[in-house]
């Protein structure tokens, strides 16, 4: 090698050297300032729960579901599954909060007629409806469901329920004159949260849309109050519905329960109703997306709740 160009050389190898570090720690500022989730479908707001410690202990997540029926794809967890509607729903409800306790409650078990509350927030995760006739009422529901709506009557847990898929008001009656039972007997109770879905996580600079599937709140000012959307990215988990919106705010449910474990259930409820966004929805108006996305970030800022 020429001696000459040695000089040269070191400096290239120097300035090499200081883009690299200046990268590496531009990356890593980055890392710090935008927590990633574990799972592309998962809102970064979830890492960061996590990494304040709030991971949803000492919580319970009771997910009533169909644990028979058949099997179908997925991949929530980058990996491509089949299981049943109840054990992908159980499943996401855990991945979210991966320190509560799930309890799976099968609806198509005929012994199934309630479920017992643990010590601590009681979260019930219903990502189905039932359905009846347009004019029957709570005394026309199964005892599983009668439990249900009692709980969120009572305050006695948090429902999260699936808004639906028809991309009609909750509530509202098919041509065939049925409704969903268990939504309508659980317009107005304090406890319960309705669940749409987006078509994607959204912010401030990058909004989603709801998705066209979602049912929505309509103009019923009772399902407003208590309806908020979340994120259903079905191109990185493989599946769709509000089906799989309902475990995310469960688990969101139970993170709080975690931070703030003297908080009530209606308390818990009240917390993520009043802290969702508005501003990372296109064309947002509470007929449609009820109280807006719902923020963990939001939710879990206070030291305590009142």
């Amino acid at each position: 090698m020429d001696p000459h160009l040695k000089p040269h050389l070191k400096r290239a190898q120097k300035a090499t050297a200081l883009a690299q570090a200046l990268v590496l720690i531009a990356g890593l500022a980055a890392c710090s300032s935008e927590p990633v989730s574990p799972y592309p479908w998962m809102s970064p707001e979830v890492k960061a729960a996590w990494d304040a410690g709030h991971k949803g202990a000492g919580s319970t997540i009771t997910v009533v579901d169909s644990y028979s029926g058949a099997a179908i794809g997925g991949n929530m967890t980058g990996v491509q599954q089949r299981q049943t509607h109840g054990g992908w729903t159980s499943q996401q409800a855990g991945l979210v909060a991966p320190e509560a306790s799930i309890n799976r409650v099968d609806y198509n078990v005929a012994a199934n007629t309630g479920y017992a509350l643990a010590a601590g927030l009681n979260v019930i995760n219903n990502s189905y409806g039932y359905m009846m006739p347009a004019a029957g009422g709570f005394a026309n529901l199964p005892p599983l469901e009668q439990s249900t709506v009692q709980n969120a009557r009572t305050g006695a847990a948090v429902v999260v329920i699936a808004a639906g898929n028809t991309g009609q008001p909750v509530g509202a009656v098919t041509g065939s004159g049925q409704k969903d039972g268990l939504g309508t007997e659980l317009i107005g109770a304090q406890a319960n949260i309705f669940a749409g879905a987006l078509s994607k996580n959204g912010t401030a600079s990058d909004k989603a849309s709801l998705a066209g599937y979602s049912s929505t709140p309509g103009g019923n000012a009772a399902v407003q109050n208590n309806f908020v959307v979340v994120g259903v990215d079905t191109a990185q988990m493989g599946l769709s519905g509000t089906s799989f919106a309902a475990p995310i705010v469960s688990g969101y449910a139970a993170i709080l329960g975690s931070k703030f474990p003297a908080a009530t259930p209606t308390q818990i409820t009240n917390q993520i109703l009043s802290t969702a966004r508005t501003d990372t929805i296109q064309g947002y108006s509470a007929a449609s997306h009820g109280r807006g996305e719902a923020s963990l970030t939001r939710a879990l800022a206070p030291s305590a709740l009142q």
